[in-house]
């Protein structure tokens, strides 16, 4: 550490060096390497760090890291909005570095950080949870992303990330390929707090339980413990997956209403109201009436556009794999359905499966009941499900297989053949590894190499690609 060194012996009292804004820097990161890595305080780098955070006028509570940012934020409103792409700074304008500013960014981005990475270890409060939640929220929006996004379940990972500093004197990386890492990274940290809780005494306690922000790791575990719940502790499990549940929908039903729908049907009028007045080309007909004199257009003829598209029955059918390491994919995929069942004459199945499957089309229009109806975890058999499946493809040529698995399956050569028979009768058949916010997931390398050879490969990724996917087929 002669970073360290140099700063130490350039003052008295672990003072900071006059105008020596690297050596500042350098003492805040390094101070958060050794915090981050070692929970025992090391006294120099703390009292040189006080120093640091002083000098620059902040306050101290930033180095401490029982203290939350909303705290810090509530007591010293001014540095809210000094968070919000904190770690996408603009350049400069004369392409150069101000040393000052990278000092008081390295000190509120010390504090973001060391909060959302060092969590400690023994039981996990609510109160804990939640103050995890806020703080990996304004980690979120220092990245330029919305709070939740990266964690998943919202919304797909990404916002403007740009530039920003190391504190160890290099150039600045583009934190933006880094976007895929840390969005699982926070997903993991979250579900290792949820596990250290003891859910089931929080949620018998409405006080603690109305405290708990929904995650997808939070819902993973009502959804595997919902059965050893009852009175009070059960109703607020419930009202939490109601939230989460009412959340992604909504996220969900913007992308599918977002992606394309299909061809216009010009056999059917346009219907005469005011939205679909095309103000343009009403103009353009009836310029011939326009009077010089009177300055005025008189209009013969309103115009309007054309909004039916050309739609046909289809059905789509909707496998999931409810097994321990699809949840993100079950809880998607079942809000993903119930969204496309309440589009106009789509006929959508769902089944989910283990090493048993069950027949959830009476309850896909409402996703709360059907993760009420799963039982996650267990063994993956895949053939079970499909015993369910092939009888509901009647017309082929107007039926989606939508199987969504890793593929790590015990009876791999006679469930793919079945597969493959699916996709010679006609019908569409689409193998998804993962269905998630984050697009993270493996796939069996041997199901890969099958489907690429039948011609269907893997969709491995975002929602965003399945959603496109069915809106392609279905309209």
């Amino acid at each position: 550490m002669s970073e360290v060194s140099v700063v130490e012996g350039g003052a008295e009292d672990g003072a900071p060096v006059p105008d020596s804004d690297e050596n500042r820097r350098q003492v805040l990161y390094w101070r958060l390497l050794a915090r981050l890595f070692d929970p025992e305080e090391q006294a120099s780098l703390e009292s040189a760090s006080v120093a640091v955070v002083e000098d620059i006028g902040l306050p101290v509570a930033l180095l401490d890291p029982a203290t939350s940012v909303d705290s810090v934020v509530q007591r010293h409103p001014e540095l809210a909005g000094e968070f919000d792409g904190l770690m996408t700074p603009e350049p400069d304008a004369d392409g150069g570095r101000d040393r000052a500013a990278e000092v008081r960014r390295a000190a509120l981005a010390s504090k973001v950080l060391l909060n959302v990475f060092s969590t400690g270890s023994g039981t996990v409060t609510a109160e804990q949870l939640v103050r995890w939640q806020s703080d990996a929220g304004w980690l979120e929006r220092a990245l330029g992303c919305r709070p939740g996004e990266l964690r998943g379940g919202r919304a797909g990972a990404g916002g403007g990330v740009g530039p920003t500093g190391t504190g160890f004197g290099t150039p600045a990386p583009d934190l933006s390929r880094l976007i895929p890492e840390i969005g699982p990274e926070l997903g993991s940290i979250e579900a290792g707090l949820v596990r250290r809780m003891h859910l089931r005494e929080v949620l018998a306690d409405p006080a603690l339980a109305s405290r708990l922000t929904p995650s997808m790791s939070l819902i993973e575990q009502l959804l595997r413990d919902k059965n050893n719940l009852s009175g009070v502790a059960l109703a607020n499990a419930k009202a939490l997956i109601r939230r989460y549940v009412d959340e992604v929908t909504e996220v969900l039903r913007t992308q599918v209403e977002k992606a394309t729908v299909g061809e216009l049907d010009r056999s059917v009028p346009p219907k005469r109201v005011f939205r679909n007045l095309d103000l343009d080309r009403t103009i353009w007909k009836n310029l011939t009436n326009w009077d010089p004199e009177e300055e005025r257009l008189y209009v013969d003829r309103l115009y309007y556009r054309h909004t039916s598209r050309k739609t046909t029955p289809q059905r789509l059918i909707v496998v999931v794999d409810q097994s321990g390491s699809m949840v993100d994919s079950m809880v998607n995929c079942t809000i993903l359905a119930s969204i496309f069942a309440g589009l106009p004459k789509v006929d959508v199945h769902l089944i989910a499966y283990d090493t048993q499957a069950l027949d959830l089309t009476p309850w896909a229009h409402d996703p709360f009941e059907t993760l009420l109806r799963t039982q996650l975890g267990g063994g993956t058999d895949g053939t079970v499900a499909m015993a369910l499946a092939q009888p509901k493809i009647a017309e082929p040529r107007n039926t989606v297989v939508v199987w969504i698995s890793d593929f790590y399956e015990w009876r791999t050569d006679e469930l793919f053949e079945s597969m493959a028979a699916i996709h010679r009768s006609g019908a569409k058949f689409i193998p998804v590894g993962s269905v998630t916010s984050s697009g993270r997931g493996s796939v069996n390398p041997w199901f890969r190499e099958k489907f690429k050879d039948l011609g269907t490969p893997v969709i491995s990724g975002h929602i965003k690609k399945l959603v496109h996917e069915l809106k392609t087929f279905l309209t």
